[in-house]
C-alpha cells in the first residue's frame, strides 16, 4: 500500500506531466492522439515511476505514441524536475492503460442490453 507521501507525489507527477505533454511537447502525433495520464505509480524510494497512459486511436497509433513518450523520457524528466521539488526526480517508464477503452466497451454493451430490453417491452405492449 502506498504511503500518503507517495500518493501525493503520484498525483503531483500525474498533474505536472499532463501539463508538460500538453504544453511543451511539439509532436502533432502526440497532440492528435489525445494522451491522458490515468495513473502514476512511483516506487517507495522514488527512483522510478511507471506512468500509465490512455491513448485514443488504433493499435498502430498507440504503439507510435508510446514509443514517442518513451523516447522523450529524458526531456519529460528534466521538465518535471523544473516544476516539482523532490530530492530526486524518478526515472520514468510509460505503459498503455486500456481501462478507459474497456469501460467504454462495457458501457456500450450495457446500453445495447438496455435498448434490447426496451424494444422487447415495446413489442410486448404492442402485442397486448
Amino acid at each position: 500500500m502506498a504511503s500518503h507521501r507517495n500518493e501525493k507525489i503520484n498525483g503531483l507527477i500525474q498533474r505536472e506531466l499532463s501539463l508538460i505533454i500538453i504544453h511543451k511537447m511539439k509532436d502533432s502525433r502526440i497532440k492528435d492522439s489525445n494522451v491522458s495520464i490515468t495513473k502514476v505509480k512511483a516506487a517507495p524510494d522514488l527512483k522510478t515511476a511507471t506512468i500509465y497512459v490512455s491513448i485514443l486511436g488504433d493499435d498502430r497509433q498507440k504503439k507510435v505514441v508510446l514509443e514517442l513518450l518513451n523516447n522523450a523520457k529524458s526531456f519529460l524528466r528534466s521538465s518535471l524536475g523544473q516544476v516539482i521539488t523532490v530530492h530526486s526526480v524518478p526515472s520514468l517508464s510509460f505503459e498503455i492503460d486500456n481501462s478507459i477503452e474497456y469501460g467504454m466497451h462495457i458501457e456500450s454493451i450495457l446500453q445495447s442490453l438496455k435498448d434490447d430490453k426496451k424494444e422487447m417491452k415495446d413489442e410486448n405492449e404492442h402485442d397486448s
